[in-house]
């Protein structure tokens, strides 16, 4: 399914099934996976972690042992910080008693308030047992779009170089996100001892689109909505997307985000 539907992420596709594999395989892992997924809007971030949930949990993101946090629904008001750090130790500690296959997605981190999410530290770590639960067989996610302006930016420069999307490494990116999303104060990661205890097993990057990557995008959502896939539909919503930098006009500015809502423009 990611090889057929994720598309111009080569190091998702990579980093995702290696660190899942791996870890489900293992019957006894020595700490909880814990990945954060970075980039742009539209660029597979959301799609991805859903997709994970939906093969690793009956009911995907309805489980009972599947739980979504999103700061602006669960954490709006950041003078009650140490009332949400107090419910959100309990609401982790409780779920992983019930059942330590849990999932945990964290979304918009770069909107979360810095210094709330640290108080899940000792969940993530590779400690036996954490107020009496073992909780190694959990899952964490975290998703953000900071970092996607470094990677936008090594991308560009790579593409300036003639080097093919394939060729950009994993270590390059990662030191340029963690700097990224540890040294902003408006980050939900902001100075965070996750990643400065390194207790982020995958930090999985996702590059900016290239208009083909935008037009594979338009082609699979016809199919899906069960539209006739026609050539000339698919170049014009493809063109109708903004594109950036502003001369060369390279890679899509929100990825295959609108892709959907666009397309009934054109039916």
């Amino acid at each position: 399914d990611l090889a057929m539907n994720l598309v111009g992420q080569p190091l998702v596709r990579q980093q995702v099934m290696k660190g899942v594999t791996e870890f489900l395989e293992n019957q006894n892992p020595v700490k909880p996976l814990v990945m954060s997924f970075h980039g742009s809007t539209g660029t597979g971030k959301t799609y991805v972690s859903s997709m994970l949930i939906r093969y690793l949990f009956q009911g995907g993101l309805q489980s009972p042992y599947v739980h979504h946090f999103s700061p602006i629904v669960h954490f709006p008001h950041a003078e009650q910080i140490e009332q949400y750090k107090e419910s959100l130790k309990r609401w982790i500690q409780g779920n992983l008693t019930n059942c330590g296959r849990s999932a945990f997605l964290f979304d918009e981190m770069d909107k979360m308030h810095p210094g709330l999410v640290d108080v899940i530290i000792p969940f993530l770590g590779p400690s036996w047992v954490v107020y009496g639960t073992n909780y190694r067989k959990a899952i964490f996610i975290f998703i953000s779009n900071a970092g996607g302006e470094q990677i936008n930016e090594m991308t560009l420069d790579l593409w300036r170089a003639h080097k093919d999307r394939e060729e950009i490494s994993l270590q390059d990116l990662e030191l340029a996100i963690s700097k990224a999303v540890f040294e902003n104060p408006q980050s939900g990661f902001w100075k965070s001892g996750i990643i400065n205890e390194h207790l982020i097993d995958f930090v999985v990057p996702f590059l900016p689109l290239k208009r083909h990557h935008v037009k594979q995008c338009v082609i699979s959502e016809l199919v899906q909505q069960g539209l006739e896939v026609r050539p000339d539909v698919v170049q014009e919503v493809a063109d109708s997307i903004p594109y950036f930098p502003e001369e060369e006009k390279i890679f899509s500015s929100t990825g295959c985000k609108t892709v959907a809502s666009r397309i009934s423009f054109f039916f």
